[in-house]
């Protein structure tokens, strides 16, 4: 059991790397901190550096989620010890040891991670902020819906066991926490929605592309 707790620790350790501010400040100088929403992630990378940026970002953010989940599964395939290492890795990036533990959403990190543990609800979650995002063009209700309804979808498509669908929702409710001032505009009726033909980093929500 030592080993599982090892494991979950190097989850939220390498989900705790900011990726953004470390790639953003690579190839421009700039603080990613200092730039649009201030957020360490995906979208505002893309806001500081541009688009390949925002790519490179998404692909670490998404990895340093899949990698330690696949190292527990090959270890200790329990699906409780499986869903921690996938809610630390979550975690780290929302809370990084590095960053004063004020780090991004969580959505990409939370992809990678959950990706290896419920394939199906992933793509229905998926499936639920493209929706969201082509009818209401507001990048952060997409992300909470998304998020809000994964457990669903792991109960219902992945007959998940108890573990997984507590990991789901331990991961929901650690995203939608950290969009919590998004939410405050929504409920304000001031949260920025997307251009006419825009992308998913022309508003200032901060919210991680998954």
């Amino acid at each position: 059991m030592t080993m599982e707790y090892a494991i979950v620790a190097v989850a939220y350790l390498l989900g705790s790397v900011p990726f953004a501010l470390l790639v953003v400040r690579a190839l421009t100088g700039k603080d990613i901190r200092t730039v649009g929403s201030g957020n360490v992630g995906a979208t505002n990378a893309v806001r500081a550096a541009g688009i390949p940026a925002g790519i490179i970002v998404t692909i670490l953010d998404v990895g340093k989620g899949t990698l330690p989940v696949l190292l527990m599964q090959a270890f200790d395939p329990s699906a409780r010890w499986v869903g921690a290492t996938a809610v630390a890795a979550v975690v780290g990036h929302c809370f990084p040891v590095w960053l004063r533990f004020s780090g991004g959403k969580g959505v990409a990190t939370g992809l990678g991670a959950f990706a290896v543990i419920a394939p199906r609800a992933i793509l229905a979650a998926v499936a639920v902020w493209l929706l969201v995002l082509l009818v209401t063009r507001i990048v952060s209700l997409a992300s909470v819906l998304a998020v809000a309804s994964f457990p669903v979808w792991v109960f219902f498509l992945e007959r998940g066991s108890r573990a997984e669908v507590v990991a789901a929702s331990v991961f929901a409710v650690v995203v939608i926490v950290r969009h919590r001032r998004n939410l405050r505009r929504l409920a304000e009726g001031t949260e920025p929605r997307l251009r006419r033909g825009g992308a998913p980093w022309d508003d200032d929500s901060g919210g991680d592309v998954p």
